[in-house]
Parts: structure tokens; C-alpha cells; sequence
């Protein structure tokens, strides 16, 4: 009976160990089931609702039509592995961006106008909240475009709709899926071929030496790559690391463009109205009306401008919004 009695325990035993195990590999299951391989939280889609942001409420909304031109910014370090508005977690090494109403995650191609470096990145999270930007991008993202440096650039961001939906669909049905899966075509933005320079005819003759000559030794042979110190001081800007990374294909040039930069105050469908506000900003800087037609509806933009910088565009933005304007934002065309 005692034999009996012990081979139930061990019994018994090998039974909550299998049970025990099981409920652990289920658990494991859910935790990869809710993170990418590597364990980070995979993300989800996301529209939102209205929210509010120093006084200026923003409205998140499908718009597969988008696109704006203004000034970008980037961010890094102090965000670096925190949560996105999505819920993955920020690689500022990643090529992504933030934007304020856009889906997340949405595709969108920005072009550095300054430069003509255009750029498909994955918009994952929500911002920039500073008065005159309409995109944060990652510190990768910056430097690949080339104003991690100056900090802000002149940009257009475009939507790109096909793309966006299929990467609301995928991640709508828990399947996140990386910008390369899409195969996005470069030739999407093609660069005008240059005109070919003219030709000169070239003969060849044989030249008598010259008394007196004296013969120059030849000089060195150029370093190889191999040679060259690695340490951070020689290796250039941030700018030249991103030539020499594998993302940097990503990358499409384009030809720069000639752009000006003012602050619309506001828009008006009376005339009389942009007329007022006219008055009351005079003495921020030259200020002007502005009108265009939109869709059969004439509107009458009230505009401070063409300003010379970015800096001073902030600054006039700023005086703006102290009179009463917090809708008032940067324009660049």
C-alpha cells in the first residue's frame, strides 16, 4: 500500500509540472503574439479623437489627399525608447516621424525643399506640438535628409495613399509590416537628366624637350579607405555617416526648389474681415491679403511676409499668436 501510496504522489507530481508548463508556454505565446521578435511592443493602429494642445485643437482624421508644405523638425535623445502614440516604442534611429493628425501608422514621402532630398518614412507617433512645424522627424530620418544640423528645413510632406492603407490593414489585423515590405518605387520622384556639355576636338602631338626643364617627382599615391582613421572626428558630418550607411538608398534626389516663407494669421471668406485683422497686425511686420480660390469659394489670406528665415518667421508667429491668433501658422511656397 505504501508503494501505492507514493507512485500517486509522483504521479500526481509529473502532472502539476505539466500543467505548470503549459500555462507558462501559453503565457510566453501571448507575450510574443503582442511584440516583434526582438520583444518590443508591435504597435497599433490609431486615428483618434480631437485633443487640445496650448490652446489649439488639432482633429485626427483619414485624409489620403494630404499634402503641406512648412517646416520640419526632428527629435532624439530625450525621447529615445519611450512610448509612441501608437504604442510601439521610439528608435530615434529608425526612419520615422511624428505628425499631429495624420493615422498612425500612415506613409508619407517628405522633401527637404532646401536640398531636394526626398525621404519615405513610417509616421508613428503624434507632434510636433511647437508652433510653426507640421512634422517631427526621427534623428535618423534628419540626417538622411540633411538638417540634423540646422535643426529645421523647408519640407513638403505628401501622403502616399496605396501604401498607407496597406499598412493600416496590417496593422488593423495585429501584422505590423516594415517600409521595406512595400517596395515603395523611387522612380516615383525622377530627377531631370542635366544637359551634356559640349565637345571639343583633341589631337594629339609629340612636344621636343626644353632646355633647361626641370623633371618633378610624381606625387604619393592616394590613401586607401582602409587606411583612413575610423575615429568619430574623422569620419564627417552626420550627414556624410548617413552616405556611407545602407539606408541611405532610401534616399531620392531631387532638384531643389526656390521657396519663400510667410505666417497666415488666419483666412477669410469676407473680405472686409482679413481687411480688420490687416489693421491689427501692422505693427508685427508687412502684412498682406492674400487671395485664392479654393474649390469655387474665393478666401482672403491674411499674411505677414516673405520672411527671410526660419527664426525670424518664429518670431513673427509667436507675436501673432500674443494678439489672439493661436491658429496662426507657417507657410512655405
Amino acid at each position: 500500500m505504501k508503494s501505492l501510496a507514493t507512485l500517486s504522489l509522483v504521479m500526481l507530481a509529473v502532472l502539476l509540472s505539466a500543467c505548470a508548463e503549459t500555462k507558462f508556454v501559453v503565457h510566453t505565446a501571448k507575450q510574443i503574439n503582442n511584440a516583434t521578435s526582438d520583444g518590443q511592443p508591435l504597435g497599433r493602429y490609431k486615428v483618434g479623437s480631437p485633443y487640445q494642445i496650448n490652446g489649439v485643437w488639432y482633429y485626427p482624421q483619414v485624409d489620403y489627399g494630404y499634402e503641406e508644405t512648412g517646416i520640419a523638425s526632428w527629435y532624439g535623445p530625450n525621447f529615445h525608447n519611450k512610448t509612441t502614440a501608437n504604442g510601439e516604442i521610439f528608435d530615434q534611429n529608425d526612419v520615422t516621424a511624428a505628425h499631429r493628425t495624420l493615422p498612425l501608422p500612415s506613409v508619407v514621402r517628405v522633401t527637404n525643399l532646401e536640398n531636394g532630398r526626398a525621404l519615405v518614412v513610417r509616421v508613428n507617433d503624434r507632434g510636433p506640438f511647437a508652433h510653426g512645424r507640421i512634422i517631427d522627424m526621427s534623428r535618423r530620418s534628419a540626417q538622411l535628409l540633411g538638417f540634423e544640423r540646422q535643426g529645421t528645413a523647408k519640407v513638403r510632406v505628401e501622403i502616399l495613399p496605396e501604401e498607407s492603407r496597406i499598412m493600416a490593414e496590417a496593422y488593423s489585423n495585429g501584422r505590423p509590416i516594415q517600409l521595406a515590405s512595400l517596395n515603395i518605387p523611387a522612380a516615383k520622384v525622377p530627377v531631370p537628366a542635366p544637359n551634356a556639355a559640349p565637345s571639343v576636338p583633341v589631337s594629339k602631338g609629340s612636344v621636343s624637350a626644353i632646355p633647361g626643364a626641370v623633371t618633378l617627382t610624381p606625387p604619393p599615391a592616394p590613401v586607401s579607405p582602409a587606411a583612413v582613421s575610423t575615429s568619430p572626428a574623422a569620419q564627417g558630418s552626420a550627414v556624410d555617416l548617413a552616405a556611407k550607411s545602407t539606408d541611405i538608398s532610401a534616399v531620392i534626389q531631387t532638384l531643389p526648389e526656390q521657396t519663400e516663407i510667410f505666417v497666415q494669421a488666419g483666412a477669410f471668406t469676407n473680405a472686409t474681415n482679413a481687411d480688420k485683422l490687416t489693421q491689427i497686425l501692422a505693427s508685427v511686420g508687412p502684412v498682406m491679403i492674400s487671395p485664392r480660390e479654393v474649390k469655387g469659394k474665393y478666401f482672403y489670406r491674411v499674411r505677414l511676409g516673405p520672411l527671410e528665415t526660419v527664426e525670424e518667421a518664429d518670431r513673427i508667429l509667436e507675436a501673432v499668436i500674443d494678439r489672439g491668433y493661436p491658429a496662426a501658422r507657417v507657410i512655405v511656397e
